[in-house]
């Protein structure tokens, strides 16, 4: 009897034993997939085909009827959102063009026509040097472009436009949009990888840009000194 009872329970033991590695495996098996899916979705969302889109030559006379259209349409709904403009010059005396990042909602407007905008803006400058300054304080999702329109955009500059970029200041920006400049210019635009700065308060653009040249918006300078305080500021 004793022998049998122990037998069985041996049974017992290797059939609980194999179940769970069997239960273990099923799980190692699930979580391989998940992480698999994951890495695709990865890929999906920030572009398969890793190039850089520096080679990818513009052709000259999509270009030219680019560029025409930028001058020819009305474009007033895009321009009422005061999301982008130029304003003033920085140290270098270069150009400067204020882009507002949470007065710009891609669900909103029409993406062409927030393309061929910039061009009307970045047209009468381009063919010197300039710089941008984006300020991304309270942006949201609804504020966020897509991977996908980032590089279609930039694909649709003339190399002019990128070359006589010398800085890209990016105000208060958030995790997505650090996320997005890094690979963005690690992948696909490396020559403008050293142009882009961070800058996480309003006065460290005074060493760069004469920022009493244009009007912050209030909410900007609000954000601001939630975060660094009233010393920076002058009463």
């Amino acid at each position: 009897m004793y022998s049998t009872s122990r037998a069985r329970n041996l049974d017992d033991v290797h059939g609980f034993s194999w179940k769970m590695e069997s239960s273990c495996s099923e799980e190692r098996q699930l979580l391989v997939d998940t992480c698999s899916e994951e890495r695709q979705l990865l890929v999906d969302t920030m572009g398969s085909n890793i190039i850089n889109i520096e080679d990818v030559n513009l052709d000259e006379q999509v270009w030219s009827s680019l560029r025409d259209k930028a001058m020819e349409e009305d474009l007033t709904e895009f321009e009422k959102t005061g999301s982008l403009y130029q304003a003033g010059v920085d140290k270098q005396g270069r150009p400067v063009i204020v882009f507002i990042g949470k007065w710009f909602k891609p669900g909103s407007v029409e993406m062409e026509k927030a393309l061929l905008y910039l061009i009307r803006v970045l047209e009468p400058i381009s063919d010197s040097d300039y710089s941008v300054v984006f300020f991304c304080t309270r942006t949201g999702a609804e504020n966020y472009i897509s991977y996908w329109n980032i590089k279609d955009i930039y694909m649709k500059l003339p190399y002019h436009y990128k070359k006589n970029l010398k800085a890209f200041y990016i105000v208060h920006p958030s995790m997505w949009t650090r996320l997005t400049s890094w690979w963005f210019t690690t992948f696909m635009a490396p020559a403008i990888k050293q142009k882009i700065h961070n800058v996480y308060a309003v006065t460290e653009l005074d060493a760069h840009i004469k920022s009493t040249q244009f009007d912050i918006p209030m909410f900007i300078q609000e954000y601001d000194m939630s975060l660094h305080g009233l010393r920076f500021y002058q009463p």
